[in-house]
């Protein structure tokens, strides 16, 4: 894809987020973000985009409710013109122990990693029919990808993970004739998570063969690789530094 004056939406502005809507500025697109509680963060990402000479908006939008999601996009397209490059990364990840779940827990999971995951899509679809083609890419996980959930207390998440690696098979079936590629990025050791300490943070770079975190570049990059491409669809790309085979 000719990616020059193209929009994106990406879901979940904050950290990664923020890396990949400079990395798509800097190809020339313009972007915008949603966020549901983390406003500084989203509005640190538009900043970056604009200091790249692009348009940038950043969105506030509860993807746990169904409507929300129809709704963000129309917001895009009426701001922006069009839509060609939806990029799910919105995602609940809370630990807790399987004796303790709750329906509540598993639905606040499912609803934005996976359900908002089909109704952005969903939603996002007529406008790049229109226009010819598009480009979605959602965000599974490296154990998911794998075939292993290897850390107990994230049921819910790694089920909504696994089920992302379905939906973009199946979403890349459906919208093939439309020119819609769908693609999914299964990250590993990328960035560590709020409040890990020095210690498991060693432990994970010897866990992993090319021993050291990734960091947000390496996910923009995976990112304009899919989105360069025009004859890959239905695929999930680990970026995990080798860790699936150790």
């Amino acid at each position: 894809m000719e990616l020059q004056d193209k929009v994106a939406l990406i879901t979940g502005g904050k950290r990664i987020g923020l890396v990949v809507a400079a990395g798509l500025a800097a190809r020339g697109v313009d972007v915008a973000l949603s966020y549901a509680r983390s406003r500084t963060e989203a509005e640190q990402a538009a900043e970056r985009v604009r200091a790249a000479k692009r348009r940038a908006a950043a969105l506030q939008a509860d993807l746990s409710k169904p409507e929300a999601s129809d709704a963000l996009v129309a917001q895009v397209v009426n701001s922006f013109g069009r839509l060609d490059i939806l990029i799910n990364m919105a995602s609940v990840y809370v630990e807790r122990p399987f004796a303790e779940l709750t329906a509540s827990d598993w639905d606040a999971a499912l609803n934005v990693d996976l359900r908002a995951a089909f109704l952005c899509a969903h939603a996002a679809a007529p406008h790049m029919r229109r226009q010819g083609g598009g480009r979605i890419i959602n965000f599974s996980d490296w154990t998911a990808r794998s075939g292993r959930p290897r850390y107990r207390g994230f049921l819910p998440y790694y089920v909504s993970k696994a089920a992302i690696i379905a939906l973009t098979e199946a979403l890349a079936l459906e919208l093939a004739a439309d020119n819609i590629l769908v693609n999914a990025i299964a990250p590993g050791p990328i960035l560590a998570p709020p409040g890990t300490t020095e210690e498991e943070s060693r432990a994970v770079e010897q866990a992993t063969p090319l021993g050291r975190w990734g960091g947000e570049k390496e996910i923009a990059k995976a990112v304009l690789a899919l989105l360069d491409g025009d004859f890959i669809t239905g695929e999930t790309l680990r970026v995990d530094g080798g860790r699936h085979v150790k």
